[in-house]
């Protein structure tokens, strides 16, 4: 097996214990179904629910190599299913509806199916009330794993019917650490591109987790709209209304770049199975396809919008203590300038205007929106001396 297609469950580094537990569970034939991951955000429960995807369809416990491996590493197994709350309040009714319809059927490819419920905490009484029979009594080679925070939030009914499992938090010394030892495995190719600790240090920051940050360092399009929200942010001080516009225009754009191999990998599953699938299947794998493409512009963003928290964050630190260690390192110069033309006061307003753009986002605000108001309360905050 080449280094770079280890199972997805190896690579929770951070996790030993989550990972050495789920690991053994598949091993040995006693996988639940259905789990709740509880934790902070950042402490790679959605990377490991997809590991456990990937180690629960593969006939060789995910050994990170054959088509489902792939598929599942490339969020296109048609039989993972992965849900996040449509509506600025939670799930919608519609939601479970469409997930309790699916789970009688038979599974399109692989042997068993997987349901990746996010943010679980937002399944309203009656949503979840409906999710409740068929969470105790699953259909035969059915998963659920649902990802929370705590499980105080979420109603005692749903817990009780899961295998709790607790995510600590890493710091972010540990995940950069882990993010650099993973990269610098995958193989020659791999080292070549000089990718240091620092750097890693910087993804795991922008993209939230030691695996999203392997990722983000893989990917020149992810990597160009850091690039372009710190840009954005530091031609602020001297740009009027039309820049600031023009500025957020291309933010999206740069942001839904990496959506085009999606789509195209999308409609390459669609022709596949466009032979023996129904007419309602088809229906349910495009419905799907576009929900997935939506959670990816809305990851995009938010992870933009990380790039833009963390480059404030850094200017903050600099306006307290010019030696500080800032996650940016390769902008320092841009840290510096942005830190000369505010104060600790103005840094801190800008690093709300982030926040409320996070929550904005949350609420389903259109994202060009949150972004522009974002980007004028910042320039408004830099001038604030």
């Amino acid at each position: 097996m080449a280094p770079a297609q280890a199972s997805l469950l190896a690579k929770l580094d951070t996790q030993e214990r989550v990972r050495d537990f789920l690991t053994n569970a598949v091993a040995s034939g006693r996988a639940s179904h259905a789990y709740l991951f509880l934790g902070a955000p950042g402490a790679g429960k959605l990377d490991a629910a997809w590991a456990l995807a990937q180690a629960f369809l593969c006939e060789q416990d995910g050994c990170g190599a054959c088509d489902s491996c792939v598929r599942v590493a490339r969020h296109t197994h048609p039989d993972v299913h992965y849900y996040t709350p449509e509506s600025a309040t939670g799930y919608l009714i519609a939601q479970t509806r469409e997930l309790l319809d699916d789970v009688p059927l038979a599974p399109i490819r692989a042997k068993a199916k997987v349901y990746i419920i996010d943010r679980a905490e937002q399944l309203r009484a009656n949503t979840a009330n409906a999710l409740l029979k068929t969470l105790e009594e699953p259909p035969e080679g059915v998963m659920f794993i649902l990802l929370g925070t705590s499980a105080d939030v979420m109603l005692p009914t749903i817990v009780s019917r899961c295998q709790c499992v607790p995510f600590r938090l890493v710091s972010p010394a540990v995940a950069a650490q882990a993010a650099a030892a993973a990269f610098w495995n995958m193989g020659e190719n791999c080292r070549a591109t000089g990718q240091d600790l620092a750097r890693c240090r910087m993804a795991v920051a922008v993209a939230g987790s030691p695996t999203r940050g392997i990722e983000f360092l893989k990917s020149a399009e992810r990597q160009d709209a850091r690039r372009q929200m710190v840009r954005a942010i530091d031609s602020l001080i001297a740009a009027d209304e039309a820049d600031v516009l023009s500025r957020a225009k291309s933010l999206i754009v740069a942001v839904k770049a990496p959506l085009a191999e999606v789509k195209s990998t999308q409609e390459k599953v669609l022709e596949q199975n466009a032979d023996y699938l129904s007419r309602g299947a088809l229906k349910q794998l495009e419905d799907r396809n576009k929900r997935e493409l939506n959670a990816r512009e809305r990851s995009g963003i938010m992870e933009a919008l990380a790039s833009a928290r963390t480059l404030m964050r850094d200017v903050l630190l600099t306006l307290q203590d010019e030696a500080a260690d800032v996650v940016n390192e390769d902008v320092r110069d841009t840290i510096g300038r942005l830190a000369a033309a505010t104060n600790v006061a103005g840094a801190t307003r800008a690093l709300e205007a982030v926040a409320t753009a996070e929550r904005n986002i949350a609420r389903n605000v259109t994202p060009q929106l949150a972004i522009e108001v974002m980007l004028f309360d910042i320039r408004k905050a830099l001038k604030c001396r």
